[in-house]
């Protein structure tokens, strides 16, 4: 979370006083115009808003047909819950490598395409873009859905189009620690009005059918789907937060540049898919040994990780999913499904080498947009008495 003040407190208390906390209703409906300013902002036809980026990642799944026999390719370093919302729908995640740009390795995800294989899920992590021409190129080739999981990289880009609204469908999320924030929170972006239908449907199948005209341009058929319904509450604080999302990535951006500017006869950095769609959250500085990086990431005034260190976002970390304990109930378990017997899902602790490389070598200096001059001319001298120690 960067930036939250009075204008988010004074929309949930006019939300409060209208006596209309609930998404449907006659008053204020900031769920429906946070769900359409989101639309403009993001340039796509379809938004949802969720109870999470997780939640918005299993719809979009079920909306493109994905269960029990099917297969979607993951990043070895993104967040747990990218391999759960797989899980969840009844398939199996298929874990692969990523570059050294930290985001899947598209090269990698191609050689473990198999005839089971239904989608890919590329993940923007730290708000790095990912190679969105080089997915969207094998899905065209091998008739695949790319579904980007643009938790952590609200509002970035890619060539010009915002990260989530590139492949067919696209999940975002506003907890705590996202760029922008409703505490908890997400949204499903897609310009595929099927997809968008079904994961209307899913997202909420006890509800709309008795809650104002919410089926009223819908044709798909209703199925039983779940309950991912969010509130006036957290649309309200969203809608606020949109406001200030490019003023945020603005201000990331900047000091990262200057950063990267100042150290760029010092220092590797990690290459980018599309820096000027980077979000700037990270300085993603690379090292030839771990031994390096960690000299440096605890150096007076750094204050950096190595990726490596971030438990659940490494696959080594993965616990249920590398034991196989896809769901407390054996029959409900994707992983005990006689559908699934002859999937990949022959997980090791070794089995993306390059990918647990790249972590170990890696150090992450986290931006704030608000840092004053004097304060990133701190971090920029901090970095360079460090980067002389390690000659």
């Amino acid at each position: 979370m960067y930036r939250i003040g009075k204008e988010e407190i004074q929309a949930v208390a006019k939300v409060i006083e209208s006596r209309e906390l609930f998404k449907c209703n006659g008053g204020l409906q900031e769920t429906m115009h946070c769900e359409q300013e989101m639309k403009e902002l993001f340039g796509c036809q379809n938004a949802i808003l969720m109870t999470s980026g997780k939640a918005a990642l299993i719809a979009a799944m079920v909306a493109c047909g994905i269960g029990p026999g099917d297969e979607v390719i993951v990043p070895a370093y993104t967040y747990i819950a990218s391999a759960m919302a797989v899980l969840a729908t009844g398939a199996i995640p298929v874990i692969a490598e990523i570059d050294e740009s930290c985001t899947i390795d598209v090269s990698d995800a191609e050689k473990r395409i198999s005839r089971h294989t239904k989608a890919i899920m590329p993940v923007n992590i730290q708000g790095f873009p990912c190679d969105m021409d080089g997915l969207m190129n094998l899905a065209e080739k091998y008739n695949l859905k790319i579904i980007e999981d643009a938790c952590q990289a609200d509002g970035g880009s890619h060539k010009g189009r915002r990260l989530g609204t590139i492949g067919h469908a696209g999940a975002l999320s506003f907890n705590q620690f996202k760029i922008i924030t409703s505490g908890e929170g997400g949204a499903l972006l897609t310009n595929d009005r099927t997809l968008f239908e079904r994961a209307f449907i899913y997202h909420d199948s006890s509800a709309i059918a008795y809650f104002g005209g919410q089926l009223d341009e819908i044709s798909e058929a209703q199925f039983c789907g779940t309950e991912y319904r969010t509130n006036e509450i957290t649309a309200a604080i969203l809608r606020e937060q949109l406001k200030k999302l490019d003023g945020i990535l603005a201000d990331l951006r900047k000091n990262k540049k200057n950063i990267m500017d100042a150290l760029q006869n010092d220092f590797c950095f990690a290459p980018s898919h599309d820096a000027a769609g980077d979000c700037g959250t990270t300085v993603a500085f690379m090292f030839d040994s771990e031994e390096a990086a960690r000299k440096f990431a605890t150096a007076d005034g750094i204050h950096g990780t190595l990726p490596i260190d971030t438990g659940k976002h490494v696959y080594t970390h993965w616990t249920p999913v590398l034991e196989k304990r896809g769901a407390l109930h054996p029959l409900m378990d994707p992983f005990k499904m006689q559908a699934n017997k002859d999937l990949n899902h022959n997980y090791s602790p070794d089995m993306c080498p390059k990918t647990l490389d790249i972590l170990a070598k890696t150090v992450y200096i986290g931006i704030n947009p608000d840092w004053s001059k004097a304060e990133v001319e701190k971090v920029i001298a901090a970095c360079k008495a460090a980067g002389k120690a390690l000659a």
